[in-house]
């Protein structure tokens, strides 16, 4: 039985490292276990997917639901994300923004977090940024139909804030497995936070920005978010400058 249990957490630790957490925090039991759940394998993750509405599970990690590797498809991971309580967002959002698109597409686009239109609609980018991004992907000769749209964060942060870095990791694991599903070519990713938090990297966006960068066989090229853009237009002849680029490496 002690073996089995080891067993089950090695192949738990190799799966967090695959997604690339480097530390991984449990909370301690508010009671000590008996002797025979000390020594028991963990369940494996319920098939169906996890609803909200526990406060016990929003709130304490041991009891958030690890999120499975190697889904058969995006479809079956918008299903279990459907009710995600990993984090503390999981209480104020009206929907989970999953991300919509070509699930067979070639380029994949990644923001922050929703904001309060994506929020009430449940798909990402239908803001003004939305539009804006939605040009921009015309801009290159493509249609939302043909990129995937995804954010970080797949639950709004009340009052449009910054991301939080539980947040963030709380939510890497689902925006890593859409990834490793659509197998995209380029990831074009929109801002410092997706930037940083796709690349691992705390260098600001205006130094990344204009060239590619590699994650495994993927190409990733950071650029300026559209909501930034619609405050600070003069940006946008950077942001043409690197969908270019991205539009001439498609054509390759």
């Amino acid at each position: 039985m002690a073996s089995d249990s080891r067993e089950d957490l090695d192949q738990e630790l190799r799966f967090f490292r695959d997604l690339g957490f480097r530390e991984i925090y449990r909370a301690a039991p508010s009671s000590g276990p008996s002797p025979a759940s000390r020594t028991a394998p963990r369940p494996p993750a319920p098939a169906v997917p996890l609803r909200a509405g526990s406060d016990a599970v929003a709130t304490d990690p041991a009891l958030r639901p690890v999120v499975p590797a190697d889904f058969p498809s995006l479809a079956a991971l918008a299903e279990f994300a459907a009710g995600c309580p990993r984090c503390k967002l999981s209480s104020s959002r009206t929907h989970l923004v999953f991300g919509q698109g070509s699930e067979r597409a070639r380029l994949m686009f990644v923001g922050e977090a929703p904001g309060a239109d994506e929020d009430a609609q449940g798909l990402a980018f239908v803001g003004r940024a939305g539009q804006l991004l939605t040009k921009i992907i015309e801009a290159i000769g493509l249609s939302r139909e043909e990129v995937f749209i995804a954010n970080v964060l797949k639950c709004r942060p009340p009052e449009n804030r910054n991301p939080e870095p539980d947040e963030v990791a709380a939510c890497l694991p689902y925006l890593r497995e859409q990834i490793r599903l659509i197998a995209p070519r380029i990831i074009v990713t929109l801002g410092t936070f997706a930037t940083q938090a796709i690349l691992e990297t705390e260098t600001s966006i205006g130094k990344l920005r204009g060239r590619f960068h590699p994650l495994g066989p993927v190409r990733v090229m950071p650029t300026y978010h559209p909501a930034f853009l619609l405050r600070s237009p003069e940006r946008k002849k950077d942001v043409w400058a690197d969908m270019k680029l991205v539009r001439d490496a498609l054509a390759e």
